[in-house]
């Protein structure tokens, strides 16, 4: 037998793989409500948020549901399961664009160009447009983060930002979204965002390193947070 490659594999997913074992030897039967991820957590020896994580990998690949306000329970599959989820982490990516970005962000208050001030402007009018449409922000969003990267004059890392903000779309992010994202949280964001510019314009690097890292922090606790009871989630629909 040839020696097979080696990969290691995310934490979420270790997790996730535990529990699914779990649950197909009937440890946690059809219609079970799993433990509270504070529970699950101690007894795994992980953090609450990498727990949440593989508990929405479960729930894409088909394994479990999730009520709002109650709690994660087994369901039925009815055919074979889907393929496991290898997203990236999207709170492991949030701390590398905290990392990266709190830099660009300085390196950008360095030389605050006007016109590139406008452009950062442009980009949150864009956000607020399409939040007052009621869409996702994620257009403004991006060119947001983009154009900061861009005015540290890297072409590199404003690739690098471009694909860390673009794991948004994968199935795990675009879920745990869904459950914690709502037109209050983007109105926040946008407030954040706007600080990061005020610092840029003013030539700020510690303020600007600070906002964007605030900002990051702050949108980490937002997947992070409590679950929503039902009627605040159905409010957000």
């Amino acid at each position: 037998m040839p020696i097979q490659t080696i990969e290691p594999r995310r934490l979420y997913r270790q997790i996730a793989d535990q529990l699914r074992l779990l649950i197909e030897a009937g440890e946690f039967p059809v219609g079970a409500r799993l433990p509270p991820e504070r529970d699950l957590a101690l007894k795994l020896g992980v953090s609450r948020p990498s727990v949440r994580e593989a508990l929405i990998a479960l729930e894409v690949e088909g394994w479990v549901e999730v009520r709002m306000g109650s709690g994660v329970y087994v369901q039925s599959l009815a055919g074979a399961p889907r393929a496991s989820l290898t997203a990236e982490s999207p709170l492991e990516t949030i701390r590398a664009r905290w990392t990266i970005e709190g830099e660009l962000a300085a390196q950008a208050a360095r030389h605050p160009v006007p016109a590139l001030v406008d452009g950062l402007l442009e980009a949150m009018g864009a956000m607020e447009d399409e939040a007052q449409a009621g869409s996702v922000p994620i257009r403004g969003d991006r060119l947001f983060h983009l154009r900061v990267a861009e005015m540290a004059g890297n072409a590199v890392l404003v690739r690098v930002v471009g694909e860390l903000f673009d794991e948004r779309h994968n199935p795990l992010s675009v879920k745990l979204g869904d459950y914690f994202e709502n037109p209050d949280s983007w109105a926040v964001a946008i407030t954040e965002h706007r600080r990061v510019i005020a610092a840029i314009a003013a030539g700020d690097e510690a303020g600007a390193r600070a906002a964007m890292h605030h900002h990051l922090s702050c949108s980490f606790e937002r997947l992070t947070a409590s679950w929503p009871a039902a009627a605040d989630a159905l409010r957000a629909e």
